[in-house]
């Protein structure tokens, strides 16, 4: 297998620990959008969704950017703009941004990609980055800007905290919360290692994205979500709208919420974003046109989904420490509506 973009630096690799003295940030509902990629189209409605909701509540509602807001977004105007409105609200830096403020020839994409994801799809994200950094490069100020973002964070909700991550607990690009460790078709995370690693950080949930795919659950009584991509089709079929994360009291549903899964007083929903799909492969392929390592990466995806079903995103079977109920009693349980084959 290709080193170059497999391996994760050690500069990646903090532990759960390091939560323990992460910035902390105190919210009545937050939204978490992992992975845009630098889609400005999704971003646009993203925003737009995410000031409707802070209307309505008229609350401390938060915006994370938790890494990988970078991606496609090569054309320069494209990239700013990304950058400038991500950096307004709270940004945490994935392995994209980590690699266009301080390069490691030998991480390439720093994506730190596992075993199940094969040596072409590998050498193309190393080709992306590079290209990528070459727009950084040319806008004077903004990989330093990158450089001072943090990488972890404790957000606060309710009497709850949630570490908000962008790989897994271990390291920033980390596959632990992928839904191939969690669903059993790679190399297992059991819930026992999720357990320790909430133990070890000090926090009652983790928000997490780096993967690509959404996965939801709550192993060991610990919920996990992993909003997949903001800027990407998670669902095979639904290839006008990206998916991101909102934790809010359970007395505070979306009303749009794909799934969710409540625990302790908390709502940790999956929240479909629609977005100008057409617009957005418009320009994707100007910026990647046919032959270029994105467009043969992703075009694909953009166009007709991935192979991701939405019960794929939600345990069928609830971990056995999930009591079933009516979520206001004071346990967990998984709301299953909207879990249906697209």
């Amino acid at each position: 297998m290709n080193a170059r973009g497999r391996i994760c630096p050690l500069s990646y690799r903090h532990g759960a620990g390091a939560l323990v003295d992460a910035t902390s940030l105190a919210a009545d509902a937050a939204w978490i959008v992992g992975g845009l990629y630098g889609n400005v189209n999704a971003l646009a409605a993203i925003e737009a969704r995410v000031a409707a909701d802070a209307d309505r509540d008229r609350d401390r509602t938060r915006l994370i950017f938790n890494g990988d807001f970078h991606w496609f977004d090569t054309d320069p105007e494209d990239f700013a703009t990304i950058q400038r409105h991500v950096l307004a609200h709270t940004a945490l830096a994935g392995n994209v941004e980590a690699e266009l403020a301080a390069p490691d020839d030998e991480a390439g994409c720093g994506c730190a990609y596992p075993e199940f994801i094969d040596d072409a799809t590998v050498e193309r994200s190393n080709q992306i980055i590079e290209q990528l950094r070459a727009t950084a490069a040319g806008l004077p100020g903004a990989t330093d800007a990158l450089a001072t973002l943090p990488r972890l964070l404790r957000l606060g909700i309710a009497d709850r905290t949630v570490g908000v991550i962008h790989g897994d607990p271990d390291a920033l690009a980390g596959w632990g919360l992928a839904v191939e460790r969690m669903n059993g078709a790679a190399p297992g995370t059991d819930a026992a290692t999720v357990r320790q690693w909430a133990r070890a950080a000090r926090v009652d949930a983790f928000a997490c994205t780096h993967t690509c795919l959404p996965w939801t659950g709550i192993p060991a009584g610990v919920p996990v979500i992993n909003n997949g991509s903001a800027g990407m089709p998670n669902f095979r079929g639904r290839v006008d709208e990206v998916l991101v994360s909102r934790i809010a009291p359970i007395d505070r549903p979306a009303p749009d919420a794909l799934y969710a899964i409540t625990a302790d007083g908390l709502r940790y929903e999956a929240i479909p974003i629609t977005i100008d799909g057409d617009g957005w492969r418009k320009r994707f392929n100007t910026n990647w046109p046919p032959g270029s390592p994105a467009h043969e990466s992703y075009y694909r995806r953009l166009a007709a989904g991935p192979a991701h079903a939405i019960g794929d995103a939600v345990p069928l079977q609830a971990d056995q420490s999930v009591h079933q109920g009516d979520p206001p009693s004071g346990g967990n349980a998984v709301d299953r509506r909207g879990r249906r084959d697209p």
